[in-house]
């Protein structure tokens, strides 16, 4: 892989709450247009490696590069300017607003918050919104034509898979380089799983530039959208390759999938 390929470099992060060792010594690479999985049992250290990479956790060892920029020293909201966005494992949506609101959310970093643009510019303001509004509405068609139709209406009323939806977009209006999905199928179906699947390859078509490295523990998931793989257990990286790869190495089957 050449180094203008890699769009983020992590060597040797580590995070440590007192005396356990929550991440250990992690390595990984991603290049741009890549979909990379994150797979291990609960409590590998996933989800602590989102945290830490996008400033929610500080690093206690080692870094991490980003489009060429070392990134470990920066706070949250320095880490999505520089462009990595991300979901959460459980839902975080503003259920009284609307869905053109919670998308909104995402996207602060495009928006002129000025009081006297707000104020006093309102032809500007106006025009401004309805750009906006046209934005946050084509990227939901992505997922959804019908979603599209309902963007002044409160999310509260909308089913779970319609939610991570919108939480997707919220998370894609800033228009990323890097998109962390920890575990977008929790609390949905088999078929839910398998249509939020397609929408997130429907992603990938409109912007292949886009990498995403998603969590997930069902595994056909991984088979069916991830180019390679990445396992942890208890912190540290014990397998790295395609799907194939992973499921056949015997660590993997004894440390994740139960198998001696």
């Amino acid at each position: 892989m050449s180094t203008s390929d890699v769009l983020l470099s992590c060597e040797g992060v580590t995070r440590r709450f007192g005396g356990l060792v929550a991440l250990d010594q992690l390595d990984l690479e991603v290049k741009r247009g890549d979909i990379l999985g994150f797979l291990g049992p609960n409590g590998s250290g996933k989800t602590t490696f989102f945290n830490v990479l996008t400033g929610i956790y500080d690093f206690s060892d080692g870094q991490a590069h980003f489009a060429g920029e070392n990134i470990s020293k920066h706070s949250a909201q320095a880490v999505y300017r520089a462009g990595i966005a991300r979901t959460f494992q459980r839902s975080r949506m503003c259920l009284s607003l609307s869905l053109f609101d919670n998308i909104m959310v995402g996207n602060h970093k495009h928006l002129n918050l000025g009081l006297g643009f707000n104020l006093f510019r309102r032809g500007a303001f106006a025009r401004d919104y309805e750009q906006r509004y046209e934005q946050a509405r084509e990227l939901v068609r992505v997922f959804s034509p019908n979603l599209a139709d309902r963007m002044s209406e409160a999310v509260g009323g909308f089913p779970m898979l319609d939610r991570r939806r919108i939480e997707i977009c919220r998370a894609l209006i800033s228009q990323p380089k890097l998109l962390l999905l920890d575990e977008p199928s929790a609390g949905m179906t088999h078929e839910e799983t398998h249509q939020l699947m397609g929408d997130i390859l429907s992603v990938r078509e409109h912007t292949p530039e886009l990498s995403i490295i998603i969590i997930e523990h069902e595994m056909s998931v991984m088979e069916r959208i991830t180019d390679h793989c990445a396992v942890l257990n208890f912190g540290k990286k014990i397998c790295e390759g395609t799907y194939q790869d992973v499921v056949n190495n015997p660590q993997v089957r004894e440390a994740y999938l139960g198998i001696e």
